[in-house]
C-alpha cells in the first residue's frame, strides 16, 4: 500500500507541478517527471521491497507460532487429564 501511494505521488506531484502551464502534451509531463525526480520510485522500490520481507518473516514465524500453539494445547490437555483424575502418566490429580 505505501509503495503503490509512493508511486503514484510522483504523477500526482508532475500533474500538479505542471497544471498552471498553457502546453499540455506527453513531452511536458515527461519533463514534470523528470523535474520531480526519481525520489518518490527509489522510496517505493525500497517500500515494496520491506513489504514482500515483512510478510515472508511473518510467514516464517507463523509456523513455529504454530508449533508453539499445539504445544499449549498438548500442554492443557495433559494437565485436564492430571486434573480430572485420568491415565496421563503423572498419577493421579486432587481428590473429589
Amino acid at each position: 500500500m505505501i509503495a503503490a501511494s509512493l508511486y503514484g505521488i510522483r504523477y500526482l506531484a508532475a500533474a500538479i507541478y505542471g497544471s498552471n502551464s498553457s502546453v499540455w502534451n506527453a513531452d511536458h509531463f515527461n519533463d514534470m517527471l523528470n523535474y520531480i525526480g526519481n525520489g518518490p520510485i527509489i522510496l517505493s522500490t525500497i517500500a515494496l521491497i520491506l513489504g514482500i520481507t515483512y510478510l515472508l518473516v511473518a510467514e516464517l514465524e507463523g509456523t513455529s507460532m504454530r508449533k508453539q500453539i499445539e504445544q499449549i494445547k498438548s500442554n492443557w490437555n495433559e494437565f485436564d487429564l492430571y486434573e480430572t483424575g485420568g491415565t496421563s502418566g503423572k498419577g493421579k490429580g486432587r481428590s473429589k
